[in-house]
Parts: structure tokens; C-alpha cells; sequence
């Protein structure tokens, strides 16, 4: 599909953001045919290293991190803490249909980047803000990571531990892609309000509000005033038909069976434990219940005896709901990511596949993923197209404005 048919095409997007959730959510626009501008300040976006300074990165020789969050977007570098990389900003502003932010309110303050100021420089503009606390309230100004914010914060982390253990830390960016796809959803409604009626508007989201979303049911049940203890271990759970298993090759299994009574003479068929069926003790549902303990015993040792690929097949053969709880090393060989669209071959040298934006269409494909920009790659190119001279651009660059 040529990109001039893309359904976002025509549509130019600044992206005044960094590290993650946001320029995430520049980069499914862009993945769908948008023009996405990207505005750094002179030492880059800090996504550009985070490979290298974070502890929690794994290491490698392409720097995926910001392949992944930048790829198909241009570079543009301005110090807007100077007159003139303001007054250029607003330049592309007036063209433009969407500018994403994501600093905290003090400093969208002070570098008059709120959307009363960017409104009266455009106002059919889209200005889509992410935060970590939301808009509103006493923690409003603080900075907020997924991993304080929508994590930490929205009991997430606390809904996940076991009885007696820590909580556990999330890994890099979990709930920053999560969050970034409520920011396009946002983005887009705004896109349909504005072909009603003309108006541009602000939209947002946030970090702590996306993590309260994605712990819904514990969330919603405590405002009720409903609480579940910490979750026991694996060797007494609360159900033992919703819980984790270790195969003979050191593989996990997770079954999730809702409808126990409807299935639990398959499940005993696929253990090879017809007995187990007229056990009294798991007769029922509050039977196995209340004999959860015995009950994740026996099963903890049946599927100890033979090999994930074998359970694998025996549950499946019965239409058993599970899940072979993968690694991260299993994902390249995943033949099911890959025909779902989720793995894509890329553009990029060194990197010749990526993880696609998880929105399908029957109307388009996504763009083939390009290199992300180095810093100011595409400075003089994109200041051309806003009207800039070459004396212009070189008056900007002896500012400091631009690189």
C-alpha cells in the first residue's frame, strides 16, 4: 500500500515528548501514515541512552529502545528555553493537526507550552497531554515513571504479590505502551469531533489514571469496599484450576478454567486421572475450594512428570484453557506473533524486525518501519518546508535556537 493512502496521511504531528508513553503514541500515529515531527531539546530525548543507562535494559548492539519508540519520525532540535526556538515552534504549529506533550505543568508553564498558549497560535490544533498524576489535584506537578505512577500508585504492583513476599517491580515500559494506546484513542476522537465541527481541542491521559484502568477489578472492588488478602503461594492457592504448574523441562503452565464443574472431567481425562472425577474431596466447586491445597498437590505432580509439549498437546486435545507461560527468549521463534502481525520485518539496518503497533485494519497495513532520526537529522529540512530561509536558519543556528 502506497503511503499516501495510509488513513493518517496528511496529518502532521509534533511530538513534544520524551522517553516513552507519549512519543509511543507519535509513533502509532506515524505507523499509520502521519507525519510525526520530532522536537528535541539539544542533549535529545533521554530514550535516545536509556539502552545503556538503565540497569533493567538488556543490552545490544542496536540501540532498539529508540528504534523502536522514534522509528518513522523526523528530528528537529530547538532549545525552547530561547525567543527565537519558541517563535519557530509556533511556526509549525500553525500547520500542524497534533502536538503531543508530556511535561509536567510547571513546565509546560514555563515554556509556554500549556493549551491556552498553543490554542491561540492555532486553534483547530489538537493538543494531547500526558501526565503522570493527571491535570488536577495536590500531585499534579509530580513527575510520574509507569513504574511509580501506573504501577506503584494504582496497586498494581501490591494486587500481584504473594502472601508474605515483596511486590513485585515491573520491567521497562509495560505500562507506558499500555498507557501510550489510550493517548491515540484520545487523539483520535478528538480527530472525529474536529470533522464535526471544525474545533480543535485538548485531550490527555494519564499515567496513574491508565494504571487504575488495567486494575479495574481490584480497583473497583476496594471502592466498594471489597479486599482480598495477598495471594497465597502456588501450593495452596485459592482455586488450584487458576493457578501455575512446572513441567519436566522447567517450563510453567497457567491454567485458567472459569467453568470448573463443565470441564473438570476433561481436565482429570488430560491428566490421565479418570479417578480424580469421583474424588468426594473435588466433587464441586467449593469442594475443590476448600481442598485447594491437596487438590494443587496431585496436579503439581502430574504435570511434573512430563514435558510442556506434552501438556501442551493433552490440554489442548480437551479444550483446556492454558497458557505456556513464555520467555522473553521465546518470542523471536513465536510462529503465532509473527502470522498475527504482532513481529513485522522492518527498514532499519541491524534490526530486521520489530514489534508492530497492536491496531489492525482491513483497510491498511502499517507502514514499514524506518530508522529513527539522529538528533537534528532533519532540522534544516523541516524548518525549510515552515518557510524558513537559508539566512533564517543560519541566524537560527548562531542563536543556539536550532541544531
Amino acid at each position: 500500500m502506497a503511503e499516501s493512502s495510509l488513513p493518517l496521511a496528511g496529518l502532521r504531528v509534533l511530538d513534544v515528548s520524551s522517553f516513552i508513553a507519549a512519543p509511543a503514541a507519535a509513533v502509532v500515529l506515524g505507523d499509520w501514515g502521519a507525519d510525526v515531527i520530532k522536537i528535541e531539546g539539544p542533549d535529545g530525548d533521554p530514550n535516545r541512552t536509556i539502552m545503556n543507562d538503565s540497569g533493567n535494559y538488556p543490552k545490544a548492539e542496536v540501540n532498539y529502545p529508540w528504534q523502536m519508540d522514534s522509528r518513522n519520525k523526523r528530528s528537529l532540535v530547538l532549545d525552547l528555553k530561547k525567543s527565537q526556538a519558541r517563535a519557530a515552534l509556533d511556526r509549525l504549529i500553525t500547520t500542524s493537526d497534533i502536538l503531543i506533550c508530556n511535561f509536567p505543568p510547571p513546565v509546560r508553564d514555563k515554556l509556554r507550552l500549556t493549551y491556552e498558549a498553543v490554542k491561540a497560535v492555532n486553534p483547530g490544533l489538537i493538543y494531547a497531554s500526558l501526565t503522570g498524576y493527571g491535570e488536577t489535584g495536590p500531585d499534579r506537578d509530580r513527575p510520574g515513571f509507569d513504574a511509580t505512577a501506573y504501577f506503584a500508585r494504582s496497586g498494581l504492583l501490591d494486587a500481584q504479590r504473594y502472601e508474605g513476599g515483596p511486590p513485585g517491580v515491573p520491567g521497562p515500559a509495560q505500562g507506558d505502551r499500555a498507557t501510550a494506546m489510550t493517548l491515540v484513542s484520545s487523539i483520535l476522537i478528538a480527530l472525529v469531533h474536529r470533522m464535526k465541527t471544525g474545533e480543535g481541542s485538548w485531550v490527555g491521559t494519564s499515567l496513574l489514571g491508565n494504571g487504575l484502568w488495567s486494575c479495574g477489578v481490584i480497583a473497583q472492588a476496594a471502592l466498594v469496599g471489597a479486599f482480598l488478602p495477598p495471594r497465597p503461594p502456588p501450593d495452596r492457592p485459592r482455586s488450584a484450576l487458576g493457578n501455575i504448574y512446572r513441567t519436566s523441562d522447567d517450563r510453567w503452565l497457567q491454567l485458567t478454567i472459569v467453568r470448573e464443574d463443565k470441564v473438570w472431567g476433561s481436565l482429570c481425562a488430560a491428566l490421565g486421572r479418570p479417578d480424580l472425577v469421583d474424588d468426594p474431596r473435588f466433587a464441586g466447586l467449593q469442594e475443590r475450594r476448600t481442598n485447594s491445597a491437596p487438590l494443587a498437590a496431585i496436579l503439581r505432580e502430574a504435570f511434573a512428570a512430563r514435558d510442556c509439549a506434552y501438556w501442551s498437546k493433552a490440554l489442548a486435545a480437551q479444550e483446556i484453557t492454558f497458557g505456556v507461560i513464555s520467555r522473553p527468549q521465546d518470542v523471536p521463534d513465536d510462529p503465532q506473533a509473527t502470522a498475527c502481525g504482532a513481529i513485522v520485518e522492518t527498514a532499519i539496518p541491524g534490526m530486521p524486525r520489530t514489534l508492530s503497533n497492536p491496531v489492525r485494519l482491513s483497510f491498511a497495513e502499517q507502514r514499514v518501519a524506518r530508522p529513527a532520526p539522529a538528533l537534528g537529522q532533519h532540522s534544516e529540512e523541516i524548518l525549510r518546508e515552515a518557510g524558513f530561509s537559508a539566512h533564517d536558519i543560519a541566524e537560527l543556528r548562531a542563536s543556539g535556537a536550532i541544531r
